[in-house]
């Protein structure tokens, strides 16, 4: 009987493996255009290149203006097809032909689906109708959920050539990295896709003026208006977060990847000037910074000074939270410890908690800058990404002023 119902399993094996050869589907190698529903009849638009590794080996690259993200982790079973992007926990899972995707970019800790499609061949990232009525090159001072309780200020920077149009938003928690998009007659139009971000925004123009709406995936819709204004500048970053009076200090204890508590109490960093990092690995902006800092420490591999990061995961669980930092430092090649302060939410409000000597945690990431005594000489709130242009180039002038004063001190013993 046992030996009738292997037979018959073998038999059942050989069908099925005969009708997956038939029916495997190879996916064409080239240009695509995807595309995101973020609401009903609105879609986020944006171009990927996909190439052919190995059999049933693939990478693509996706496209935010001067930004290139490589994704290669990409699974093929019969139709099915599984992209896991870079770094980040989001994926696209769906079923695709030769020519087409069809799916959702999901990420499981937040339980935000968005219905995802692409379509090979090549094609413009926004379709343009009409010649475009204002060049909106410069700089724009931009107010999101105007007039409301929830209200916060932008500074928009845009480089418009013909119908093309680059440029981000900078906040002061933080700048919308690498947008690209048209002027489509008096439409702005303006995308990015990097594989954590899902962002669209779209405006009216009406000569030196912008009315639009801000959508971040299909679970959150903002409304922004925006003037030119060349000498619009936002808060300074050094000003926005502080020690509370009664704190003369800066410290934490959080568990390291083996279990270990980690403080700034501790002999590793005695005699040390020290960076802290708050952050998180689902933030686009702290894994800018981050490879910043990458950087930076192995083109000065003789500084004598520390780096810590302190991680506030969403993750749900804190396997699956330390399985995200360890992805972070594995990817990025991160020489420097990153501490667990928080899973199971980034809630900015529950991680001033974690930090009490902090007047706020107003953003991911914060630079608290350490002398060797354990004075805070500097905080800086948010991260001016390479997106960001000129203002990037200041704070990377900045941050060496910063770490070259600290180590100069130490030299100085």
């Amino acid at each position: 009987m046992k030996r009738v119902v292997l037979t018959l399993w073998v038999i059942m094996f050989l069908v099925f493996s005969c009708k997956k050869e038939e029916k495997r589907v190879t996916l064409t190698e080239g240009d695509w255009w995807a595309m995101m529903e973020v609401d009903e009849n609105v879609e986020l638009p944006f171009n990927f290149t996909l190439f052919k590794q190995d059999e049933d080996q693939y990478k693509l690259e996706m496209y935010n203006a001067d930004e290139v993200v490589v994704v290669d982790e990409i699974s093929l079973s019969q139709d099915s097809i599984y992209i896991q992007m870079p770094v980040f926990e989001g994926y696209i899972a769906g079923v695709f032909t030769e020519n087409e995707i069809t799916g959702s970019f999901i990420k499981e800790s937040l339980e935000r689906v968005v219905p995802f499609e692409a379509f090979y061949g090549k094609r413009e990232r926004f379709s343009i109708e009409e010649e475009p009525v204002e060049n909106i090159s410069g700089v724009w001072e931009t107010y999101f959920e105007p007039e409301t309780p929830d209200e916060y200020a932008a500074k928009g920077l845009f480089v418009q050539q013909g119908s093309k149009i680059e440029g981000t938003f900078r906040t002061t928690t933080g700048d919308y990295r690498y947008l690209e998009g048209v002027v489509d007659g008096d439409s702005l139009k303006l995308s990015t896709f990097d594989g954590a971000h899902v962002f669209l925004f779209t405006a009216k123009i009406d000569k030196d003026s912008l009315e639009g709406v801000f959508y971040s995936g299909n679970h959150s819709k903002e409304k922004f208006v925006a003037k030119r204004n060349e000498a619009f500048e936002l808060p300074d970053a050094n000003s926005l977060t502080y020690l509370k009076e009664g704190y003369d200090t800066f410290d934490f204890s959080f568990p390291d990847g083996q279990g270990s508590k980690v403080s700034l109490k501790d002999a590793h960093f005695e005699n040390k000037p020290v960076v802290v990092q708050i952050m998180g690995s689902w933030c686009p902006n702290c894994l800018d910074e981050t490879k910043f800092y990458v950087n930076y420490l192995n083109q000065n591999p003789d500084l004598e000074i520390e780096f810590v990061g302190l991680a506030f995961e969403y993750a749900k669980t804190e396997e699956s939270a330390w399985r995200s930092i360890n992805r972070l430092k594995d990817r990025i090649g991160i020489p420097y410890p990153i501490l667990l302060a928080q899973y199971g939410t980034s809630n900015k409000q529950l991680a001033n908690e974690k930090l009490p000597m902090l007047n706020h945690v107003l953003s991911y990431p914060t630079t608290i800058f350490i002398d060797r005594e354990g004075e805070v000489k500097k905080i800086h709130t948010g991260f001016n990404g390479p997106a960001t242009g000129t203002k990037y180039e200041e704070y990377i002038q900045e941050f060496e002023k910063t770490i070259k004063e600290l180590t100069q001190e130490v030299s100085a013993i």
